[in-house]
């Protein structure tokens, strides 16, 4: 079940200005060095929950992502002319898996770093912290990116990271941009909100409701039963209440048995909004019975929309996907992999023919944000000593339309580019 997942994802997006961030070609992309003449690979580790509780599919877009970026990258010869050799490891999902992963790619395999790492109990971290290995790019899933040093999360992060708690002194912090742009942009005055009867569910249901709250709206809690949910009485009070959106803490099962109730009593909103996790295009299958509230699905993230083939980075990573597994059912999580490969891959260009972690390390600690070639809204990792209060955030927003694509539908970017859709925003305080 995804709703611990979404609690720990919830405060995710840019939190830099709108300001206009090109990355500057890697050191290496602009002179003549050859690189080092022995030609070694350069060993990354992938961690992912491939088998996972909450389902086989659920982890692995940003492994699939990452692993076609550097199959790419060897085709046109690799780092400073060295190839990457990638080691994956399946931790099943559980906090032991994690930790015998990390034993044996740190340890055993002797890998240089780890990438676009995706654990649903990432139980290793302090150790991969511990041995000063860098991992790039991972999935802020749990609270560990906002932890530890050495681990640097896909969407940065500004907590201190010294390894005792998160955030500050246990605290993580979200911002509200999401509701923010759908009352500025659609003028939405009331949202629901609903959750299962379980913790970590309600958990995020009331971060949700409190953010609404901030933001001047109505809300509408509705809270159902996990084993056996009754989606036909939510919906129809969704209907009487007449919400604009609706938010949810539940995974897709949940969520696809919700709008299916949703279009048979007839409510319609203006945005069923979902997150970076479901943005995908395995939609077309998971609501395939419900065609009014499938085309009522917004997401948002921090990511540009794997759909927006208007954008280059956008083009190379549809055609480094096709015919690599998982390209069949594109993803923004595979994105989101194939950006944290690019990452890795342009700090350690960086270094030049002296590939050093600490070399890798200074390049992700830099003050100039990093957007992988404008793929993602710019992350930097500068630790504040006290939590922000407010927050200039960016936000990347799509929506899926049937009509868009080549006939199996896709997801239509909203709102203009992301690095323009900003706001001003407070940041309101929550346990991981």
């Amino acid at each position: 079940m995804l709703a611990a997942l979404l609690l720990l994802t919830a405060a995710c997006g840019s939190r830099l200005p709108e300001s206009e961030f090109e990355d500057r070609p890697p050191r290496e992309d602009r002179t003549t060095s050859p690189g080092p003449a022995d030609g070694a690979p350069i060993k990354v580790g992938i961690i992912t929950s491939a088998t996972s509780p909450v389902g086989a599919a659920t982890f692995t877009g940003p492994r699939d992502g990452a692993q076609a970026y550097f199959a790419d990258l060897n085709r046109q010869g690799g780092i400073n002319g060295r190839p990457v050799e990638v080691v994956t490891c399946d931790d099943g999902g559980s906090g032991v898996g994690n930790n015998e992963c990390v034993h044996r790619l740190i340890d055993e395999d002797k890998v240089f770093a780890l990438v676009a790492t995706t654990a649903l109990d990432y139980a290793g971290a302090p150790r991969v912290s511990k041995a000063g290995v860098p991992d790039i790019g991972g999935q802020p899933i749990g609270p560990a990116y906002d932890t530890y040093p050495h681990l640097y999360g896909i969407y940065g992060s500004q907590a201190p990271r010294d390894g005792r708690e998160p955030g500050w002194d246990g605290k993580l912090y979200g911002g509200t941009e999401v509701y923010r742009y759908f009352k500025r942009e659609h003028g939405a005055r009331t949202a629901a909100v609903v959750s299962y009867n379980q913790a970590s569910s309600a958990a995020y249901a009331d971060l949700v409701t409190r953010g609404l709250q901030a933001e001047g709206y109505e809300v509408v809690t509705e809270q159902v039963d996990f084993v056996l949910p009754n989606f036909q009485a939510v919906a129809a009070d969704l209907r009487s209440r007449g919400a604009d959106l609706v938010f949810d803490a539940m995974d897709t099962h949940g969520n696809s048995r919700l709008c299916e109730a949703m279009d048979a009593v007839g409510a319609e909103v203006t945005a069923k909004v979902t997150n970076v996790q479901n943005w995908s295009q395995a939609v077309s299958d998971d609501y395939k019975n419900a065609p009014g509230c499938r085309n009522a699905l917004w997401a948002t993230g921090s990511s540009r929309n794997y759909d927006d083939t208007g954008h280059p980075a956008v083009r190379a990573f549809r055609s480094g996907m096709e015919g690599h597994p998982g390209g069949e059912t594109l993803s923004q999580w595979q994105l989101e992999g194939w950006a944290a490969a690019m990452w890795f891959t342009d700090a350690a260009r960086s270094c030049g023919d002296r590939l050093t972690r600490s070399c890798v390390e200074r390049f992700l600690m830099r003050d100039k944000p990093y957007t992988a070639r404008g793929l993602l809204l710019p992350v930097t990792f500068q630790p504040s000593e006290e939590p922000p209060k407010t927050r200039r955030s960016c936000l990347s927003v799509a929506r899926w339309s049937d009509d868009a694509g080549s006939g199996d539908g896709g997801w239509v970017t909203q709102g203009g580019d992301m690095t323009q859709n900003c706001f001003t925003v407070p940041q309101l305080p929550y346990s991981p």
